[in-house]
């Protein structure tokens, strides 16, 4: 069964702890938080302390998604926060084994994002160091946009990266999952899907969450 994460970027914020106590009693696997700084991504989105306010009520494990330059000055931040995953993009990065080392030495585990247009052979050298790689399926900074179809090459490449080289890092996708799309990434190799907009946007989400995760 693959795992689905709701990206509570479009949660309503008016009524977070609402929003994160119905993610409680879902079938959700992760709760993903989209970090924008405005600079990486043309939007910002929340930082620090919504984190932490979301880390007091939730019972799931947080998967941070930082969109933004220079990722590494806070990853005592997001360790702080409680997160079990740190993600980071190679776009952001200079030095990405470094950065991946010091999220792994805090503690967390280390997964490196893929903008749409980066090919999957950026991550050849570095593959047996992640726990997961998130290939983005729309260009990243805002929620409710459609799926680009050519991801699906996309997944299967790391795919077959992962298993050539051993790797035990997981595959998860964020942008314009659906029902739909979601039963063709399944398909395709994907561990993980992100989904905000299809989520919260649903008269049910924790049925939407359900059904998701059998696709």
């Amino acid at each position: 069964m693959i795992q689905v994460a709701p990206s509570v970027l479009s949660a309503d914020f008016g009524n977070l702890a609402k929003d994160i106590e119905m993610l409680n009693g879902s079938e959700a696997d992760l709760i993903h938080i989209d970090v924008m700084d405005g600079v990486f991504v043309p939007n910002i989105s929340f930082g620090f302390p919504v984190i932490k306010s979301i880390a007091k009520v939730t019972q799931k494990p947080l998967d941070v998604h930082l969109m933004i330059v220079d990722p590494q000055r806070y990853v005592s931040q997001v360790r702080d926060c409680g997160a079990l995953i740190m993600n980071v993009h190679a776009e952001a990065c200079t030095h990405l084994h470094r950065v991946v080392q010091q999220i792994k030495a805090a503690g967390m585990k280390a997964a490196v994002t893929l903008n749409p247009a980066t090919p999957v052979i950026m991550l050849e050298d570095i593959i047996t160091d992640l726990d997961m790689v998130l290939l983005m399926s729309v260009n990243p900074g805002f929620g409710g946009q459609s799926f680009i179809p050519g991801t699906l090459k996309k997944l299967r490449q790391t795919k077959k990266l992962i298993e050539a080289s051993g790797s035990n890092a997981t595959i998860e996708i964020d942008g314009g999952v659906n029902l739909e799309t979601g039963a063709r990434l399944a398909a395709a190799g994907a561990d993980i899907l992100v989904a905000g907009s299809f989520v919260f946007s649903s008269a049910d989400p924790a049925k939407t969450i359900a059904e998701l995760r059998r696709v």
